[in-house]
C-alpha cells in the first residue's frame, strides 16, 4: 500500500506504485493506493488551494492503468484532519486496511498537523505488524519530479516541461455538454468539457490532440481553457475545436492531451476581433501539429 493525493500520477508516483505492485504480486496480496477527496490542501485551502492537475475520475483511471489493484478514495473531513498520527496509523492503516507493507515518499508527513513522518511510521510498524519502505525522489534532468513542478510548468505554459515530468502529455477527459453553441455559427464548432475542478492549475488556447470513440483514433485541434471573457465568460470551460469534423459529439467521453499553449485568453473588443485572432490560432496549432490547412 501507498499514501498520497497522486494528483498527476507522475513518475515520482509511478515509481512507487511500481514497487507497490512488484511486492504486492510477490506476497499475492491486492496492491492499494490510499487517496483523499478533496486533497487536503484543497480542504483547507479552500479557494486558494492550487490548481488540481487531475479529477478523481482520471486519477483513478490512471492508477488503474498502472496496475493498482484497489483505490481506497477517502473522504477528507474535520475527524481525518483532526487524528493524530498514532490514531491515524491504528484506526485506518491497522484495523481498517491490514495494511502489511507500507511504501511512502521521503517527503511523507501525516497525522493532524502533519505531525508524523518516516521515523515514526517506522516506530509504529515494528509495534503494529506491517513493514516500512521509504522511496527517495524520482529526478528528471536533477529536478526533484512533484505535483507542485508540473503546476509550475503548466502555468509558465512549459507543456514539454510538463510533459517530461508526468511522462506523458498532460490532459484534461470528461463527458461533451452542451454550451452556448455559438462556436458553430462562427465556423469554429466545439466540444465542450466542464474541468471539474475548483481551480485550474492554467488557461488560455492550445494545440490539442483528442480522442474518443467517436472520432475513430486520435485528432488535431484547438482549444480555449477558461472563462472565454469575450463572449460572457462565467464557469471554467474546455472548448475543443477537432479539426476537420463535422460529427456531433455530444455525450460523447473525450480525452484531450494539451501539446502546446498558444496564448493567454484575452478579453477582444469584438466578436469579429475573436474570430480573426481564432483563424490564427487555428493555423498555428495546425502547423505546431504537423498539418497543412486544408
Amino acid at each position: 500500500m501507498t499514501i498520497g493525493n497522486y494528483d498527476g500520477v507522475h513518475l515520482g508516483h509511478q515509481a512507487l506504485l511500481e514497487k507497490v505492485i512488484e511486492q504486492s504480486r510477490k506476497l499475492s496480496l491486492p496492491a492499494c493506493v490510499m487517496s483523499f477527496e478533496p486533497m487536503p490542501r484543497e480542504f483547507f485551502g479552500a479557494d486558494n488551494s492550487p490548481g488540481r492537475l487531475c479529477t478523481w475520475r482520471e486519477r483513478y483511471a490512471l492508477l488503474k492503468d498502472a496496475g493498482v489493484d484497489v483505490l481506497y478514495l477517502t473522504p477528507f473531513s474535520a475527524a481525518i484532519a483532526g487524528l493524530s498520527p498514532q490514531d491515524f496509523v491504528q484506526s485506518v492503516l491497522v484495523d481498517k486496511l491490514h495494511v502489511k507493507l507500507l511504501y511512502v515518499g521521503d517527503d511523507f508527513r501525516f497525522g493532524k498537523g502533519r505531525a508524523g513522518g518516516v521515523d515514526e511510521l517506522r516506530d509504529m510498524g515494528r509495534r503494529l505488524g506491517y513493514q516500512l519502505a521509504q522511496l527517495p525522489s524520482e529526478l528528471v534532468e536533477n529536478e526533484r519530479v512533484s505535483s507542485s513542478s508540473i503546476r509550475e510548468a503548466l502555468l509558465a505554459g512549459d507543456l514539454t516541461q510538463a510533459s517530461r515530468l508526468l511522462g506523458r502529455p498532460y490532459s484534461m477527459s470528461g463527458r461533451v455538454i452542451r454550451g452556448q453553441q455559438l462556436g458553430r455559427t462562427l465556423g469554429f464548432a466545439t466540444a465542450n468539457i466542464h474541468p471539474r475542478r475548483n481551480s485550474l492549475p492554467m488557461s488560455g488556447i492550445f494545440a490539442v490532440r483528442a480522442s474518443g470513440s467517436a472520432l475513430n483514433g486520435v485528432q488535431a485541434g484547438v482549444a480555449n481553457l477558461g472563462f472565454r471573457p469575450t463572449v460572457g465568460g462565467g464557469d471554467a470551460l474546455l472548448e475543443v475545436h477537432v479539426f476537420d469534423y463535422s460529427g456531433d459529439l455530444y455525450g460523447q467521453q473525450l480525452h484531450v492531451d494539451f501539446v502546446a499553449k498558444l496564448r493567454d485568453e484575452e478579453h477582444f473588443a469584438s466578436v469579429d476581433e475573436m474570430v480573426v485572432q481564432m483563424h490564427h490560432d487555428a493555423a498555428r496549432a495546425r502547423a505546431i501539429l504537423g498539418l497543412e490547412k486544408s
